[in-house]
Order: C-alpha cells, then sequence, then structure tokens
C-alpha cells in the first residue's frame, strides 16, 4: 500500500496538507502516515525540564493528531498512523522514508504569506531533484471545493 506522509506542526497550511493526503489516499486505496517532529533546541534546558518539556510536547502532538485522524476515519475512511520523531526536520522526514518503503509521496502544505512558502517547502524543494521520492505541494489558501476537486 502506497502511503502519504504528511508532516504534522503548527501552521496554518498543514489542514491543507492533511486533507489532501486524505483525500487522494481515500480515493487511490492508499495510507496516511503523519509525522510530527519534536525539535531538539526546545530541550536544551536541565535535563529534568527538558524531559517534562518533551512528554508535554508528544501529548500537544497526539491530541492534535487525534483531531485530524477522527476527521480521516469519520470522512475518509482513512486511518491514519502517527510517528513522532526528534532532530532537525529536513532530515527526520528524509530518514522516515527511508525508514517506511510504503511511503510514496510527501505532501506538505505552502505557506501564503510573505514570508514565503515555509521552511520545510524552502529546504526540501531546493534539492527537489535529488530527492529519491515525489513531494506534492499544496497551497496553504485552496479551500476544501478546490482540494474535493484537485483529488
Amino acid at each position: 500500500m502506497r502511503k502519504f506522509l504528511v508532516v504534522l506542526d503548527d501552521s496554518r497550511e498543514c489542514l491543507n496538507a492533511m486533507r489532501f493526503a486524505a483525500m487522494r489516499a481515500s480515493n487511490t486505496g492508499g495510507g496516511v502516515k503523519i509525522l510530527s517532529i519534536i525539535e531538539p533546541e526546545e530541550f536544551n534546558h536541565w535535563i529534568g525540564v527538558g524531559d517534562i518539556m518533551r512528554e508535554e510536547a508528544r501529548e500537544r502532538i497526539e491530541v492534535h493528531f487525534e483531531v485530524f485522524a477522527k476527521w480521516m476515519r469519520d470522512r475518509q475512511n482513512v486511518d491514519p498512523e502517527l510517528t513522532v520523531r526528534e532532530g532537525e526536520a529536513v532530515s527526520e522526514i528524509l530518514a522516515e522514508i527511508k525508514d517506511d518503503p510504503e511511503i510514496g509521496i510527501l505532501v506538505l502544505g505552502a505557506g501564503t504569506d510573505r514570508k514565503g512558502p515555509g521552511p520545510l517547502v524552502s529546504q526540501l524543494t531546493r534539492n527537489a531533484g535529488s530527492l529519491p521520492f515525489p513531494v506534492t505541494i499544496v497551497p496553504g489558501d485552496l479551500s476544501k471545493d478546490q482540494l474535493e476537486a484537485v483529488t
């Protein structure tokens, strides 16, 4: 089964990437893997405080994931899986794709503000020709109807 890999973060464009991946998986008989990355610099404190912060981050991720997972199950009949990794975002995405041979496509949401499409989109598209997998970039300002039309 081909899986669509989506990165779960706090960005607004993440929502459209989630919707797109779920709709495409539903329409093609694929699956969705949601990857959330905890950046290591968030925990450069005392060891005990860092451990507490890391656990709180994981709890927030799981709650956020359940919101998306419920929608995917109820509306798209897709049961997503969650993976949480710690490290630098791009290297963890590449590692996840290497570790799971069923991942066929990375789906990213592009930001729509003046700052550009976002750090992940910028970093990954810079080297898109040498990536060992296709990347789908979903515009962050697409409406739900527009997303349904392209999936």
